[in-house]
């Protein structure tokens, strides 16, 4: 049995130079640098100011900033010295992907602990950074643990940049004098990084997102500026839980605005999780010694196993391509600078199967100069979401739901989250590819901009209805709807005692450019996978500048106000629109439209046409007293 060390004698006697500390490197060996904001950069430094002593090191870091020395080393592509293995390409930035695209690694975060334990990837050194030991010789890796831990527990030798400035962080982050071979004392800053460029795109995608985020739930975020926007879009949400690779400047803002407690994750009740904290200054003093956070390594942090046991898990992540049929590529986006597998299909897979989970897929719809569309037909990169893995996806032109879904439905969902100017290409590419069937015609809903300020969502009868427009993946649901009418509601909305509703038909009703026609719907049940409640649409007839309205509210839900809350917001809609007022074309026999058009607070017109009441308003005329008709 090995005599146990008094470990201030070992601090004392392990302690050197960092030039002292690179003797113990020799040519041809696999080094690991602890990563992130985390890099020590005294020992990189010092390393690659050696690079003349040394020949064909391999340099295996998981992700670096734009101001590591070894990003620095990277770019300089000092070959015959060194190699890089980039397991996870960071803010190296979009432009120095290219030369470094031959040593990325790609593979989950989850996967790279066992990778240096099992010793599959041996390493000869790793160096790392962590804080001063505390009384009983414990140093805590900070705000890099994430696959350092592993490096360190696996590693032949273990040099450590003892660093003051390294925060002390909770959790399973402390590495223990013992254990380690050299300590070079040296204080420097973190390495931090700045204010992303705000966009607003970025803050559009973050309020579509913002819907689909309940009170009570736990999210994971990747990194970028959309889910920045993001953070900030959550401000008004309440008890939210944390559970991700990466704490960020916006996860500590949310904290202090009292919207994170970690209260009903369900795992770690009470606890901010992670393996890393990229930022400021001010978020590392956050991080250091606080309670209420913990960072795991990233075979904990990462494992979707553990991520599932989180109530209802959110896992939110940017990526930089779709194909219509929903498989997604990742590489860096010139505005965001984050790139790489990394922690996606864990945080995807496992939120997928929390309780009450899911998971969010971020796209901007074009570049950044509008060029080119990030929706495209075939994907440029290599696919690193399987379509089969992909459910809620968001641009800032709407959110859709592609879980459980055909190739048809998933192509016009995604086309209807394109940029209008891309969407008749995608259209025609979809059909020359057999998702969409060749006789099908690109319809308004299509090229139109969704109006999500139309968006609402109300508790009726105890339960969530969403009143939003129609969009063009909502025929089907349509279809039921009708279908599931009584007879008299049948009679009551299209005249006559229909008995078929055919897609064909739907489109034409759901035919709306969202101006001069709109529809809107009452929507029960999971996102994408709700039924319709109640429609009501209007269709403005131009001769006259008035809009005509219909409505069906299926039975269960008759009398709860539905269909006034569709005749409130498809007035307002149309007032907005500089329509001038609405009219209706209905049976006698349809009391309860009547009174639904009287609860308008305009001057009601009623007239009779051949057996019919026509109801109309004009939205410049205040009413004088409507009195209620029996």
């Amino acid at each position: 049995m090995a005599k146990i060390q008094y470990w201030p004698d070992e601090y004392i006697k392990k302690r050197m130079t960092a030039k002292q500390a690179m003797s113990a490197i020799q040519s041809g060996q696999r080094i690991f640098i602890g990563s992130s904001c985390g890099e020590p950069q005294h020992l990189a430094e010092t390393l690659i100011e050696s690079a003349e002593t040394f020949s064909d090191l391999e340099i295996v870091r998981l992700m670096s900033t734009e101001k590591s020395p070894v990003t620095m080393l990277a770019n300089e592509q000092r070959i015959e010295q060194f190699s890089i293995r980039n397991i996870y390409q960071g803010s190296a930035g979009a432009r120095h992907l290219a030369p470094n695209k031959p040593f990325i690694t790609p593979m989950n975060i989850s996967a790279v602990p066992d990778l240096f334990i099992r010793r599959h990837l041996p390493l000869n050194a790793a160096m790392i950074q962590a804080s001063p030991p505390d009384d009983f010789g414990w140093m805590s890796m900070g705000i890099s643990v994430d696959v350092g831990m592993a490096a360190a527990r696996s590693a032949d030798l273990v040099i450590v940049q003892v660093n003051v400035n390294m925060p002390r962080v909770l959790g399973h982050s402390f590495i223990h004098v013992n254990d380690v071979d050299i300590i070079v004392e040296m204080d420097e800053p973190l390495l931090t990084i700045g204010q992303l460029p705000e966009f607003d795109s970025a803050h559009k995608i973050a309020r579509h997102a913002a819907t689909l985020i309940e009170d009570g739930s736990t999210f994971q975020l990747g990194l970028g500026a959309t889910p920045k926007a993001i953070l900030l879009a959550l401000a008004d949400k309440n008890d939210l839980g944390v559970h991700t690779q990466y704490v960020i400047d916006g996860i500590m803002d949310l904290v202090s605005m009292g919207s994170i407690t970690n209260r009903y994750k369900g795992c770690n009740d009470g606890k901010t999780v992670a393996s890393s904290a990229v930022g400021s200054e001010n978020l590392y003093e956050f991080v250091h010694d606080n309670p209420s956070i913990e960072f795991y390594p990233s075979d904990y942090v990462n494992n979707p196993a553990v991520i599932a046991q989180n109530s209802k898990m959110v896992a939110i992540n940017m990526v930089m391509e779709m194909d219509i049929t929903g498989q997604a590529g990742v590489d860096a986006l010139p505005h965001h600078y984050f790139a790489g597998v990394s922690s996606m299909m864990d945080f995807i897979r496992g939120a997928s199967i929390a309780p009450g989970g899911k998971s969010i897929l971020l796209i901007p719809s074009t570049s950044i100069d509008g060029t080119d569309s990030r929706i495209v037909s075939d994907l440029s990169s290599g696919v690193v979401v399987p379509r089969n893995d992909v459910s809620y996806v968001i641009s800032e032109y709407g959110a859709v739901n592609l879980f459980g879904k055909n190739l048809q439905e998933r192509a016009t969902a995604m086309i209807s989250l394109a940029h209008p100017d891309f969407r008749e290409e995608l259209f025609e590419r979809g059909k020359e590819k057999g998702f969409i069937p060749r006789g099908k015609k690109l319809r308004h809903a299509i090229r139109s901009v969704y109006p999500a300020g139309l968006e609402e969502k109300r508790k009726i009868g105890g339960k969530d209805i969403t009143f939003r427009p129609a969009k063009a993946v909502d025929i089907r649901r349509i279809q039921e709807h009708f279908y599931n009418l009584d007879k008299e509601d049948v009679i009551s909305r299209f005249f006559y005692e229909r008995t078929r509703f055919l897609h064909s038909d739907m489109e034409n009703i759901l035919e709306s450019d969202y101006v001069g026609s709109l529809t809107l719907l009452a929507v029960t049940g999971e996102f994408g996978f709700g039924s319709v409640a109640g429609i009501g649409a209007y269709y403005l007839e131009t001769n006259i500048n008035m809009a005509e309205v219909a409505f069906s509210v299926s039975r269960q839900w008759q009398g709860k106000g539905v269909a006034s809350v569709l005749m409130h917001k498809l007035s307002e809609a149309a007032r907005d629109k500089k329509i001038d007022g609405l009219i209706a074309y209905i049976e006698p026999a349809n009391q309860s439209m009547i009174r639904l058009f009287h609860k308008l607070p305009y001057k009601i017109r009623t007239k009779r046409e051949n057996g019919t009441i026509i109801l109309s308003c004009r939205f410049d005329e205040a009413p004088d007293s409507n009195p209620q008709p029996s």
